[in-house]
């Protein structure tokens, strides 16, 4: 409930909230978001509670948790109730997208008074199914507009309704239900519990908004980049979210320098194996990187199933065997040149040891562009984030400390 000052504060702003409505109508979710987080709490609850249900709903669904919570006890009691329950599901789930219902009817309603409702009801709020329900919310049936429309007026829904419809659990996951959707292009879903109780729908568009979003996270959340930070995301803020990472990557760039630090007699001794170190760890770098990026696509899409992930290993290490052996013949041959340029003892044995680096720093790279994610996604975490920070540091330790090892060894 909004206490008097609250209620002050509003009648005060009724122009710039009045504005900001008619400017959040015109605009798409999101950039109706990026405007309203501008605003206070007690300004975005008087502009949702005078828009559409399903439209503040939608909002909502997009703005920070943490603004969200704050404002579920200042808005209408319609929208608070139903993004209450929205809030009861995982963020990346059905459930968090839900918008309320419009009327449901009973299966053996007639048609004409199906209609009546739905006329007044669908001047506040757009309706695109009728829903037909059991006495306890349990979804019976789904009813086209046009198929109503064109009935006749004495039918009841049973007769015309599409029974046991598609719908979505709650709890689906986003990913999940974009590849239930693929062959469904229907314009709402709608969504029931455990029970198959009716509880809310949502919008196709809405999902792919939801999806089309994270993966344009993708690629800063491989470099520590939070999905939530956005260009209008205040720099205090994006430091919190990046810093961190930042710190951890710093940690693992020590632990290469550290493998180089135990090598420094043998690189004080053949001194053309520094200017090999980068090109190494380069190329595994990026073994690394193609064998992550397909990975990362094959979870994403649910193309991984269980038990491929030791086929992908298999494939991955294949693939760094072959080019690993093309690449290295490359930098086996320019190290020979190299070292008979710059008077090095043993060019032959060095073009050995870079060439045997760079198979076996190609082969653990794609294997690890593999492991890193699978490992992530078991343990529970986000397979995205930061990958690219433990991979590098794993290609750039074995590939810098393979090398090393092999030159004080053979030479």
């Amino acid at each position: 409930m909004n206490n008097p000052d609250d209620n002050e504060d509003i009648t005060q702003n009724a122009d710039r909230i009045d504005q900001l409505v008619h400017s959040v109508r015109r605009r798409a979710p999101l950039d109706a978001v990026i405007l309203l987080e501008r605003e206070n709490d007690i300004t975005i609850a008087a502009v949702l509670e005078k828009l559409d249900n399903e439209l503040a709903v939608r909002l909502l669904s997009h703005l920070p948790p943490e603004r969200t919570e704050e404002l579920v006890s200042d808005i209408d009691a319609t929208i608070g109730a139903q993004w209450s329950l929205n809030l009861n599901y995982d963020e990346n789930s059905v459930g968090r997208l839900m918008e309320p219902l419009p009327p449901t009817f009973s299966s053996l309603s007639i048609v004409k008074d199906v209609i009546d409702t739905l006329r007044t009801v669908a001047k506040k709020q757009n309706i695109i199914y009728a829903f037909a329900v059991s006495d306890d919310m349990k979804l019976e049936g789904v009813v086209v507009m046009r198929d109503l429309l064109l009935a006749n007026p004495t039918d009841s829904l049973e007769d015309i309704m599409v029974s046991e419809p598609f719908y979505f659990n709650a709890e689906t996951s986003i990913e999940d239900a974009m590849s239930a959707v693929l062959m469904r292009h229907y314009p709402i879903y709608p969504v029931c519990d455990d029970q198959k109780t009716l509880i809310g729908f949502v919008h196709g568009y809405a999902m792919f908004e939801k999806r089309t979003f994270q993966l344009t996270a993708l690629p800063g959340s491989m470099m520590g980049v939070e999905k939530v930070e956005q260009v209008a995301t205040p720099w205090a803020t994006c430091l919190r979210y990046r810093h961190p990472w930042l710190q951890l990557n710093l940690l693992t760039a020590l632990l290469a320098g550290a493998v180089v630090g135990v090598f420094e007699d043998t690189i004080a001794r053949v001194v053309v194996l520094a200017a090999f170190l980068p090109v190494l760890a380069g190329q595994s770098g990026n073994t690394g990187c193609q064998a992550l990026a397909v990975t990362l696509r094959s979870m994403t899409l649910n193309e991984l199933k269980p038990g491929m992930g030791k086929y992908l290993v298999m494939k991955e290490a294949v693939l760094g065997l072959s080019n690993g052996l093309l690449v290295g013949l490359t930098a086996g041959a320019t190290m020979f040149f190299y070292a008979n340029v710059m008077g090095a003892e043993s060019p032959m044995t060095l073009a050995i040891v870079v060439t045997v680096s760079m198979i076996g720093a190609c082969i653990a790279s794609g294997i690890i562009g593999v492991m890193v994610p699978l490992t992530l996604s078991r343990i529970g975490a986000d397979p995205v984030t930061a990958s690219t920070i433990f991979l590098t540091t794993a290609t750039d330790v074995l590939s810098i400390g393979l090398l090393l090892a092999l030159a004080t060894v053979m030479i």
